[in-house]
């Protein structure tokens, strides 16, 4: 059986090939959503057959259908149905677990891919996209950092040096120089080498788990064709040819990335061996070296910055080519350069001993400065790009002609996502710190403890959470405000029926809720603001006091100073109460698939997007699945010259829509695009508006046969594509009805469940729209009309 694999000889499938006999061929191929679903359900047959693809996504058909196209008269009809299964791409093994460490770097990717519509302005793009890039860079050397405090600073530097607290952990003995048996590695710069293996191993894990999955995702090559005359290509970069391959800039990101990590490593080593060799009675040869070793750490440094400053992606080529030696192997060097810094803080220093703490207060401090001011500097490129977008109406009855009307933020969203991100990792760096640090002490301030600055950070977190609450709060009484309006418009939505309040009130209720995320915008806005404004606090406090709040509150009014303690006690118990609770759920998810498989629709929204800013994020699945998509779609129309309609549900339909921009135009106008429960305008447009705004869903209504898009006001997820004028109400059906039925019927015996998001082909709408987009498809329909 010919499974319409065939292709050219260059890559690229060819002109259709019609088969005789086949002019009526019909393909529906099916792609699932958020949270995966299996081929069974989504043919609706327990008889399936994998007919391409492999274990980890691949396309299936019902067992009838195996051989469907050697049987181009069969008396059945009906279109060939396929379904796309892609879910093991973000909930596989147990081992996906681990990514829950990479979220603040998959938060601050996404940062990258939120910058306004912008034609003509490649310059401040690019500025854009280098500042998403260093704010990805300061989070792998806040992470590594911390691990540097907790090991190097907390365990080696503090803990060990204290006879009471070793006596508590007798596990670090051997590194103690109080004990009367002391050993070869009690001295403060070998017990500071033998800690530093704790962040070399954890910049190596992520070095490992980028690598991993880069071969496993990010390998597949798409289609490689030549532009075709008249073809758009400013509508979205999604239709590039190397927009899905970005092996090159990841490889590239990863290779500095790494080496940041062991720099930062070795900073942290040599750092004090340094400051005791400059001391009056250091030796002048290890003082000599120290100065070498340092200024060689400092070219390292800028050698890393040079790299992620030099090159974004490549889109408009599939980039096959190798970056210089020099980056390839800039992780080797940076390794021998951290063997380098150990040897040499591990020479014998008889007089050198270990008080107070390290430098984690300039360190986390510096790398906090920068973070906001990276922030401050996406605020204004990002603005300037909303401001010189090109001016596109909104669709709605407020129409004012305004850039980007349903624009997130009016074009922060970027660096809003990118403050979160960054406030994320900080908070996950503070609580490991905070935790271990309690852990070691216990109450008894026998160390000094972490960073002053963590303390700070960790005491801004209650005001934080009181203005999450007042925002929950708003939103609930918006809320409920708009449950009481949903009710009338239910009851003229089903006339006739016999009154049942509670049911009036479920129905209402849903769509109230439902109503919920085009509240997101305004939620992220002022969190973020907030993040900003007490990050700012907390490290002017830091800097003034040099002390921890409630210390720096010592003599002023009992109030300020009962509410300073109150907020450094209860911010360091939620942010250690916030850290169990993250690797209790990492715990969880490595042993109960259930709860991997919630971990895995996180991913499903948030690893759509290329690795374009920090190459430690979790992978891209859509660089698997766009170009199986785009394979299969064009395949089929070559080997067979018959009808195609793409039908994708929920996060089904933003990959149905970019394996669609893929195609070369000659083979898009013959797919029609069939989009339900659609996230494509009311998510993707408004946070993604460079890729998925206006422009880019008009281009692709007009180069596709025909599109149309069913959703639901129940639905928290799917909406309306909004395409502007006469566009929208030919895309975009009306309204579905939800439940289908009030009351009981003839047809509906039993209670009609409010369906939401779900089960939208049990509507008898879906499969009367398929069937005319079937329809329209065939030679003598003519197809939609532009827009």
């Amino acid at each position: 059986m010919d499974r319409a694999r065939e292709q050219a000889v260059d890559g690229e499938p060819g002109s259709p090939a019609q088969r005789p006999g086949t002019a009526g061929a019909a393909l529906e191929l099916l792609v699932h959503g958020v949270g995966g679903a299996t081929p069974e359900e989504m043919l609706n047959d327990p008889r399936t057959v994998r007919i391409t693809g492999d274990a980890t996504a691949a396309v299936f058909r019902r067992a009838d259908d195996a051989d469907a196209e050697e049987r181009p008269g069969d008396p059945r009809g009906g279109p060939v149905r396929e379904a796309y299964v892609w879910c093991n791409l973000t909930s596989g093994n147990g081992a996906r677990a681990l990514w829950l460490l990479l979220l603040p770097f998959m938060v601050v990717n996404l940062a990258h891919w939120m910058r306004p519509a912008s034609h003509g302005h490649g310059r401040t793009v690019r500025l854009y996209g280098l500042l998403v890039r260093l704010a990805g860079l300061t989070l792998t050397v806040l992470l590594v950092a911390a691990a540097c405090e907790v090991a190097l600073d907390l365990a080696a530097w503090q803990c060990a040096g204290t006879r009471l607290c070793v006596r508590n952990h007798s596990w670090l003995g051997f590194l103690s120089p109080d004990r009367p048996d002391a050993g070869w590695w009690s001295l403060p710069g070998r017990r500071l080498a033998v800690a530093a293996l704790v962040p070399t191993a954890l910049t190596t894990l992520l070095w490992y788990l980028s690598h991993r999955t880069w071969s496993a995702y990010e390998s597949q090559q798409p289609i490689a064709r030549a532009a075709e005359a008249h073809e758009e290509t400013d509508g979205t970069g999604l239709g590039r040819p190397g927009f899905w391959y970005g092996r090159r800039l990841v490889a590239r990101l990863r290779a500095a990335h790494t080496a940041a990590g062991f720099l930062t490593v070795a900073a942290a080593v040599a750092s004090p061996a340094t400051h005791h060799d400059r001391a009056p009675g250091g030796s002048a040869l290890l003082e000599t070296l120290g100065g070498l070793l340092n200024a060689t750490l400092v070219a390292g440094g800028a050698v890393v910055l040079w790299v992620v400053c030099r090159r974004g992606r490549s889109e408009n080529r599939i980039d096959h080519g190798r970056d210089q030696a020099l980056v390839r192997r800039l992780p080797l060097g940076a390794a021998a350069l951290l063997a380098l810094t150990l040897v040499y803080a591990g020479w014998s220093r008889p007089h050198w001993q270990s008080s107070g703490r390290l430098a984690g207060d300039a360190t986390f401090g510096g790398l906090t400065l920068v973070q906001g001011l990276l922030v401050i500097a996406l605020c204004v490129v990002a603005r300037a790009l909303y401001r010189t977008a090109p001016q596109v109406a909104d669709p709605g009855p407020t129409a004012d002609g305004a850039p980007g009307p349903r624009t997130a933020m009016r074009g922060f969203a970027g660096p809003a996502v990118a403050m979160l991100g960054c406030a994320l990792g900080g908070v996950m760096s503070g609580g490991v710190s905070q935790r271990v640090a309690d852990w070691l002490d216990g109450t008894r301030h026998s160390i000094p403890g972490p960073p002053v600055l963590l303390t700070w950070q960790a005491s801004v977190i209650p005001p934080l959470l009181v203005v999450l609450l007042a925002l929950v709060g708003w939103l609930g009484r918006r809320t409920w405000r708009l449950r009481r309006g949903e009710m009338t418009a239910v009851e003229r939505e089903y006339p006739g029926e016999p009154r049942d309040s509670a049911r009036t009130r479920r129905i209402a209720s849903t769509r109230a809720m439902a109503a919920l995320t085009d509240r997101a915008p305004l939620m992220i806005g002022v969190l973020s603001s907030v993040t900003l404004l007490l990050g700012g606090c907390s490290l002017a406090g830091a800097l003034a006091t040099g002390d921890t709040p409630s210390e720096a509150a010592r003599g002023t009014s009992g109030f300020v100073h009962g509410a300073a303690e109150t907020a450094q006690a209860l911010g360091s118990w939620l942010i250690g109460l916030g850290f169990i609770l993250f690797v209790t759920w990492g715990r969880r998810a490595y042993k109960d698939p259930a709860a991997r498989r919630t971990i895995g629709i996180l991913w499903d929204v948030g690893t759509f997007w290329p690795r374009a800013a920090h190459p430690f994020a979790p992978p891209c699945y859509a660089e698997r699945a766009v170009p199986d998509l785009t394979w299969r779609m064009a395949t089929w129309t070559r080997a067979t010259g018959g009808r195609l309609v793409l039908s994708g549900h929920s996060q089904g339909s933003v990959l149905a829509a970019a394996a669609a921009w893929q195609l070369k135009p000659s083979v898009r106008g013959r797919i029609a695009l069939l989009t339900y429960g659609s996230p494509l305008e009311r998510l993707y447009g408004r946070w993604f508006p460079a890729h998925f705004g206006p422009a880019a869903l008009a281009s692709l209504h007009r180069e596709v046969a025909c599109w149309r898009n069913l959703y639901r006001r129940t639905d928290p997820i799917g909406g309306p594509v909004r395409l502007p004028g006469d566009c929208g109400p030919e895309v975009d059906h009306e309204p579905l009805k939800d439940p289908l039925a009030y009351g009981r019927t003839d047809r509906q015996p039993l209670p009609a469940p409010v369906l939401g998001h779900s089960d939208y082909q049990a509507d008898p709408v879906f499969a009367a729209e398929r069937e005319l987009l079937l329809e329209r498809l065939l030679p003598e329909v003519p197809g939609q009309r532009p827009c």
